[in-house]
């Protein structure tokens, strides 16, 4: 192979709903170290909106730079295959599990090979957060599954923020609160928090929402109660409360706020689609929001524990949600699969909007 056509949908950074697909000739001969892989799959969710709305402060962008002035990768998780190889320990048809750019192909520069996979050496990424940059090889994977590679894309990059917030909110001791409030429930990302702090009697788990749908949070069977966002001033501030934020609503949080006053013994702000500003320091009662950032936890915990165990456990507690939503039994998500570069613009248009039923978990197929 002489050279590939890259395929790239591009994220207009002033309006994330908005992007463009362009195509260019790529020279395909490769530098000592470098794999060309070409991406096969990816889910996008509300979690890539996130990504993108907080591209700049939490340098999303850079991880994938395009070159181009205002315009960004909206990063993504998906499955890609080496198509080209000059780096010892990475061979042709290999599959791995990974941080991508929409795009057909990506170039990378293959160190710290082991039998589990590599890091991307690439110049740029260096500074970056080496959580992203660790690419796993499928065939190495104790929990890779070709069936259910469709909800190891959906759920595993939403649930290590919920397994690491969890675990968060444990190593704090719940911030010394006997109820958490949490606002977007029905969210995939809030539902694995939960499902991961459901043995936990101490706190009770209170879900706000939408009324439209507060059926479909009830079934999900993780929260003590269901609340809608109208029915939030009738409910009791008798005991220390906290609030896990994954809607980013401004308005809401001023009502929680004040609703629970010095009941409110912390706000931790999860990240949201609808709403991506920065958590405002406008004056509130109670404490300022706090922006939860799973890679923090992650580094503690490799320091803790060390980083086998920390995979250990988190390769347990995923294998258990992927079990319990995979049951035909359960029906908590429909994988909806589509194809194209076309189908992804208009899937991250629906998502930006809020027009997802949260029972749908997208996948979008690149190859």
């Amino acid at each position: 192979m002489n050279s590939y056509t890259l395929t790239q949908l591009l994220t207009d950074k002033s309006a994330l709903e908005q992007s463009r697909i362009t195509r260019t000739e790529q020279n395909a001969a490769l530098a000592e170290g470098e794999v060309l892989l070409k991406i096969r799959r990816c889910a996008i969710t509300t979690n890539n909106i996130t990504y993108a709305a907080f591209g700049d402060s939490m340098q999303y962008w850079q991880f994938f730079p395009t070159g181009i002035q205002g315009w960004g990768h909206m990063p993504v998780w998906g499955f890609a295959d080496v198509v080209a190889s000059a780096a010892d320990g990475v061979a042709v048809g290999e599959r791995f599990y990974g941080y991508f750019p929409i795009a057909s192909h990506i170039r990378m520069v293959a160190e710290r090979v082991t039998k589990r996979g590599f890091y991307d050496g690439s110049e740029h990424r260096r500074v970056l957060v080496s959580a992203y940059n660790q690419y796993t090889r499928c065939s190495a994977d104790p929990v890779y599954t070709e069936k259910l590679e469709n909800y190891q894309m959906l759920v595993r990059p939403l649930f290590i923020t919920s397994f690491m917030l969890a675990d968060f909110l444990q190593d704090n001791a719940f911030f010394g609160a006997r109820r958490l409030v949490v606002s977007s429930a029905s969210s995939k990302t809030a539902y694995g928090t939960a499902f991961c702090l459901r043995d936990y009697p101490q706190v009770e788990l209170v879900a706000l929402t939408s009324e439209r749908n507060r059926g479909f949070v009830e079934g999900l069977g993780c929260y003590q109660k269901t609340v809608s966002y109208e029915e939030l001033a009738g409910q009791p501030a008798d005991q220390p409360t906290m609030y896990v934020d994954f809607s980013g609503d401004v308005a809401l949080r001023a009502r929680i706020h004040h609703h629970y006053g010095e009941a409110l013994v912390y706000d931790c702000f999860a990240g949201s689609a609808q709403n991506t500003d920065v958590p405002s320091e406008a004056e509130l009662p109670g404490p300022k929001p706090a922006f939860y950032f799973a890679p923090v936890q992650i580094r503690k915990r490799n320091a803790d524990w060390g980083p086998d165990v920390v995979n250990q456990r988190f390769n347990a507690s995923q294998s258990s949600f992927i079990q319990h939503i995979s049951d035909p039994q359960h029906l908590w998500m429909k994988v909806v699969e589509e194809q194209g570069f076309a189908a992804a613009q208009t899937l991250i248009r629906n998502l930006h909007d809020g027009k997802v039923n949260p029972q749908q978990g997208c996948v979008i197929r690149l190859d």
